[in-house]
């Protein structure tokens, strides 16, 4: 804005509100559950976990993947703060915005998939399948304690985010698609772009293939909760794509910027963390003898799709918040 004088003066972002400060509180408490149970798992206990259960078999793995989802758990309640208090709005960019990409991506998949879980066991059809007699991975009352939570954390952290960035980059997700220029460069674009297109049809192939019941690669023949986490994925890598590609189009012209934006934003950050996630037992033997070559190659090729689509992202968000923040110091 300028003054009567045409003088530019600096606009000072409006604090947070009540609905701000409403949502920490969820977001931090929503954290409790799992930060409890998790500390309990890191202490020795066994709350939650069946006699039976594989996990038991590597209670080293066990203990130290608990360490750090507890950190990482931990340091929501940290991004809560910084999204809330106005020293906050002083945060290096990055400092916000990688690990909340890191939380959505970890998010969207349970928000996506646990409810469709729930209502397919209402329905009768839950847990059917060659795997439902497979040796119980936990108690049912953790996941509907922790996926809880989760679900709870994401819509008050996805509040919380949207809030913030309106304070603090508004203009980042104004205009329209095709303004896609990763440091100025079209060829560099055009590349990420290409990548992403060639890297993904074999891990979305074969995560449709494994949501509608194919045993391809697998022991055999999924059940329905296990069809719907691939379903998910699969979601997750048509976000990746179809938000890459809007942002680097400039059709459809009337389709708004936040749209390609956020399915690039919510696809790329799944589809990574997802991936690496899923690859984390297989490299460090948790998974035992059930690894095998194909859902290895999938999750392989999942996180070179959600890297590209990321750094496509990231090049983005480069550009427009440095036009945006120009735009907008005045």
């Amino acid at each position: 804005m300028t003054s009567d004088h045409g003088t530019a003066v600096l606009r000072s972002p409006a604090p947070p509100g009540r609905l701000d400060h409403v949502a920490a509180w969820v977001a931090a408490l929503a954290c409790l559950p799992y930060l409890t149970l998790k500390t309990a798992w890191v202490a020795g206990s066994s709350l939650g976990i069946p006699p039976e259960s594989p996990l038991l078999d590597h209670t080293l793995v066990l203990r130290l993947a608990n360490a750090g989802t507890v950190v990482m758990d931990g340091a929501v309640i940290v991004l809560v703060l910084l999204l809330v208090r106005p020293w906050g709005l002083r945060a290096p960019g990055w400092l916000l915005l990688v690990p909340v990409w890191i939380a959505t991506g970890l998010l969207l998949p349970i928000v996506l998939g646990y409810p469709a879980q729930l209502v397919a066991g209402a329905l009768g059809a839950g847990g059917s399948g060659s795997t439902s007699d497979a040796e119980p991975f936990l108690d049912s009352w953790v996941f509907a304690v922790v996926y809880g939570g989760f679900i709870v954390q994401a819509l008050a952290l996805t509040t919380l985010f949207l809030r913030y960035a309106g304070r603090r980059w508004a203009g980042v997700a104004r205009g329209r698609p095709g303004q896609f220029r990763p440091d100025g460069s079209r060829a560099a674009s055009r590349l990420l772009v290409a990548g992403v297109l060639v890297l993904t049809p074999f891990p979305l192939a074969l995560q449709l293939a494994w949501a509608a019941g194919s045993g391809a690669g697998l022991d055999g023949p999924g059940s329905v909760d296990s069809r719907i986490v691939a379903a998910t994925h699969a979601c997750s890598l048509l976000l990746a794509v179809a938000g890459t590609l809007g942002l680097a189009w400039r059709r459809p012209r009337r389709l708004p910027l936040a749209a390609p934006l956020g399915a690039a934003w919510l696809g790329s950050g799944a589809t990574l963390c997802w991936a690496l996630w899923m690859l984390l037992p297989m490299v460090t033997g948790a998974a035992g003898d059930q690894t095998s070559a194909l859902p290895l190659l999938v999750h392989v090729a999942r996180t070179l799709v959600g890297a590209v689509a990321g750094v496509a992202l990231l090049g983005f968000l480069r550009t427009r918040t440095g036009q945006a923040g120009a735009a907008e110091s005045v």
